[in-house]
């Protein structure tokens, strides 16, 4: 039985889907119709497209626009051509991609796309980022986004946007994951890789050009389990510099509330870099950000409050794992000493889980101030999200009394 559950993930689903895709959009005589091909890899001599879809057992397909285009008002899709993850080059195929490898490499890109001027690396566990770093050195962002939540990045797809070079192979080698992505491989790192069969290596060349990607957008396609489809256009967020930041104020009862103490360079600096990973979160979604490093990602729960407190938690946990894998090299759930936990416990409780000084992110506004006072509580500076609630004035106070400053955005940043 065992066996046989094990086979489920080793069984690669042939799939009946067609090799070309149209779809056409119709408005009385006019057409627009986007021409799609499937994709397909030739891997050890055979031809092979996904592995299979969500789960084993579902049939997949991947399809890049090739021909086509629409316009919609103002609004028009990417031109066909402009290949990223619909025409990756698999250098090691391991087990070749199913949907969800690259999905997790899409949704890296769609955040890596930001941050081009300086090395970045994201790691992406079931569509959602578990750590995203910057750094001076490839190596060092790695570590960063890595150490930021080293559990959930167990089998996770890391992305980067510089050439993969022997320090950082070396470092993503000793970790177990599932896909790597980069613009390209520096000599001798294929050969380390080589020795993980089951990596999947993928190599974009095209991703010089991401900046490029930048305010472009592509129309999307939920489908509902009766069949009906539901389009929109994709999500370009439009608060990607300093200039685009508002301070928080709002008029509450002929009284008008207003941030008293103006962010510094550092907290723009933190509170821009975590927006733009926000907009590849899974809502309701809050996140802390220090120094360009993830500290605290919360995802996809209900209520905002609840999911500020997730963040929190999950920050205070990753960082006792932090320092237990880094003084003692087994996880902080494998420790069994009494002193040597309370001695952790104790550095991560004096330090807030890493939160003072951070900065925290939410995709939409607080409905009450009880979202952001979590935050508050673990010495958090500085506050970013869209405004537009009848109580922003709660949150104005709560920062006000805190002295930490808040900005708006006036853009909501869901991804269901």
């Amino acid at each position: 039985m065992a066996e046989d559950l094990k086979q489920m993930y080793r069984t690669i689903v042939e799939d009946h889907f067609p090799s070309r895709m149209e779809v056409s959009f119709v408005e009385g005589h006019e057409r627009q119709t986007l021409f799609y091909e499937k994709v397909r890899w030739t891997i050890e001599g055979v031809q092979k497209g996904l592995r299979y879809g969500e789960n084993p057992g579902q049939e997949a397909a991947l399809y890049r626009l090739v021909n086509g285009n629409l316009a919609l008002g103002d609004t028009e899709t990417l031109q066909p051509g402009q290949f990223l993850v619909s025409d990756i080059e698999l250098l090691q195929s391991g087990k070749h991609p199913g949907k969800t490898n690259l999905t997790d490499a899409d949704n890296a890109l769609n955040i890596l796309r930001y941050f081009t001027d300086r090395p970045t690396a994201i790691i992406v566990k079931h569509n959602n980022p578990c750590g995203v770093a910057r750094a001076d050195s490839l190596v060092d962002a790695y570590l960063k986004a890595n150490l930021a939540d080293r559990v959930a990045a167990f089998g996770g797809c890391i992305a980067v946007n510089r050439p993969v070079d022997i320090a950082t192979a070396e470092a993503i080698a000793v970790q177990y994951a599932e896909v790597v992505v980069a613009p390209d491989f520096e000599e001798g790192v294929m050969d380390m890789f080589r020795r993980k069969p089951n990596l999947r290596i993928i190599r974009i060349r095209n991703m010089d050009r991401l900046q490029q990607f930048v305010g472009q957008r592509c129309v999307e396609f939920k489908s509902l389990m009766d069949g009906g489809v539901i389009t929109q256009w994709s999500f370009v967020p439009e608060t990607r510099s300093r200039e685009a930041l508002r301070p928080a104020e709002c008029e509450h009862k002929g009284q008008t509330y207003r941030i008293q103490r103006p962010p510094t360079d550092g907290e723009i600096r933190d509170m821009l870099f975590g927006w733009l990973v926000e907009a590849g979160v899974t809502s309701n979604s809050v996140i802390y950000v220090k120094d360009e490093v993830t500290v605290g990602i919360g995802t996809g729960e209900q209520d905002r409050v609840g999911v500020a407190q997730i963040a929190r938690d999950k920050a205070y946990r990753k960082l006792a794992d932090r320092y237990c894998f880094e003084a003692h090299a087994i996880p902080y759930n494998d420790m069994r000493d009494p002193q040597q936990i309370a001695a952790i416990d104790a550095r991560v409780a004096s330090e807030k889980g890493g939160l003072i000084g951070a900065a925290m992110v939410s995709d939409a506004f607080f409905p009450f101030r009880d979202g952001v006072d979590v935050g508050l509580r673990e010495g958090v500076r500085a506050v970013i999200q869209p405004g537009g609630s009848n109580n922003d004035y709660q949150s104005i106070e709560a920062c006000n009394e805190t002295d930490a400053t808040m900005v708006y955005t006036g853009q909501r940043s869901f991804k269901h």
